[in-house]
């Protein structure tokens, strides 16, 4: 099978051309979100022809159009439902429409963490499990299941995608959903600054010189910072009771963490098997915990599994 694929974020797109598990050519244009997505089609549109172009790919010869996109979507119709700030003006417009207009092709649709989680599945860490959790660690935190093969999306499109949104502290951090205590506004890269500074001796700390990233905190408290230290094994602890949670809610086989920070797997994947291993409720056996292997690709890659679904033609 044969795809056009693109994987929205709020900064940039990477258009791709996409043959089973393989991309064949792609092109990344910068954006900004906050301009909206009707001015970004045009760019998509060009960005789409130039890689299919340089893959030697007509695109009408392709199976048809996957969106990845940052928000929550109703892949049955193609639309996109609810937008955080990014991209407000995409519940209005009508996505296969466009699909067909341009390429003559049909269009589906998927929340980004999905489409990552759907990629892994198809061609990465996930092959050979059916019953799989996969958490995205950056800025947020992504989350997305798939149960028996087929994800998990629920009545109104949020089932699984929240999965950084569980509460991990109900006396915590407030966080931008409006919650308490989520895993996200107690371990993720928009908090992990104010938990730092919070951290008692953040003055004299390493940290307090410069930007306070995911990076940093692994770096300095791999060279024996306390405070790095601290915070980085609070990172830890939120990241594997947030999985703990996710076992319960979703009973999986195996979890998957993705994000820059899987730079660190060494030391976070021991960590949470562990954590795993003695707190999760699973008489069965053990949940696998391991990396994501597709990096970047995994959405664009989760174009082919995702355009198998039945789906109307334009």
């Amino acid at each position: 099978m044969k795809a056009l694929a693109i994987d929205l974020g709020g900064t940039h797109a990477t258009c791709a051309v996409v043959r089973d598990g393989e991309i064949l050519a792609s092109r990344v244009i910068d954006l900004d979100c906050t301009n909206g997505l009707a001015s970004a089609l045009p760019l998509f549109s060009s960005a789409l022809r130039e890689a299919a172009q340089n893959a030697g790919v007509e695109t009408h010869t392709c199976d048809g159009l996957a969106l990845s996109f940052c928000g929550l979507v109703d892949a049955r119709t193609g639309r996109v439902v609810s937008t955080n700030k990014k991209y407000d003006d995409a519940v209005g417009i009508d996505l296969p429409a466009w699909s067909c207009k341009e390429f003559g092709l049909p269009f589906r649709i998927e929340n980004d963490a999905r489409m990552a989680l759907l990629g892994e599945w198809y061609a990465g860490g996930g092959r050979g499990y059916d019953n799989i959790v996969m958490f995205t660690l950056g800025t947020g935190i992504g989350g997305a299941a798939m149960v028996e093969g087929r994800l998990l999306r629920g009545k109104h499109f949020q089932a699984g995608c929240l999965g950084g949104h569980f509460p991990v502290l109900f006396t915590g951090r407030k966080c931008t959903c409006g919650n308490v205590g989520c895993a996200e506004a107690e371990a993720s890269g928009w908090a992990i600054p104010e938990v730092a500074r919070a951290t008692p001796g953040f003055e004299s700390s390493t940290l307090a010189a410069g930007e306070v990233t995911f990076k940093a905190v692994f770096q300095a408290a791999a060279a024996g910072d306390p405070v790095a230290v601290t915070v980085r094994d609070r990172c830890l602890h939120v990241w594997a009771a947030n999985s703990v949670a996710a076992i319960h809610a979703y009973d999986p086989e195996l979890i998957i963490f993705g994000g820059g920070v899987m730079k660190s797997a060494d030391v976070i994947l021991p960590y949470v098997e562990r954590f795993v291993h003695e707190h999760a409720w699973t008489p069965w056996g053990k949940v696998a915990v391991r990396s994501a292997e597709l990096a970047n690709n995994a959405a664009l890659l989760g174009a082919v599994p995702l355009l198998t679904e039945k789906f109307g033609s334009c």
